[in-house]
């Protein structure tokens, strides 16, 4: 996930729900025009849209926003690049997930079995 080490030069994010586009960019350093151009390059980011096609981010967005920020800025990728090393990392967190889920499933077959054994 994102490091606080990359963007120790951003401002903490508030215990808000919904964050405007103006917030985000001022929360994050970059300028809605970005904002609006990220969104159709990240999947993943996808901002709630209401009456008038007004963004709402939320905080996960502006985790997501802060992460791409770093990748491009800092680490240097391409859009590109910055796009494959974040579904990498979604790649990896469904695996983990899925591996946490087989092991739960396998301890409670086992209970089972016991069970049945007796």
């Amino acid at each position: 996930m994102l490091e606080a080490s990359n963007n120790s030069e951003l401002v903490t994010i508030p215990n808000k729900r919904y964050f405007t586009i103006g917030e985000v960019s001022d929360l994050c350093q970059v300028k809605p025009h970005v904002l609006r151009y990220w969104e159709q390059e990240f999947p993943q980011l996808k901002p709630v849209k209401r009456r008038g096609n007004r963004r709402y981010y939320q905080r996960h967005d502006v985790i997501l926003i802060r992460q791409i920020r770093s990748l491009l800025y800092d680490q240097g990728y391409t859009i590109g690049g910055a796009r494959l090393q974040l579904s990498g990392d979604i790649a990896k967190e469904d695996t983990s997930q899925s591996q946490q889920i087989i092991r739960q499933v396998r301890l409670e077959l086992e209970e089972i079995l016991h069970i049945l054994k007796r």
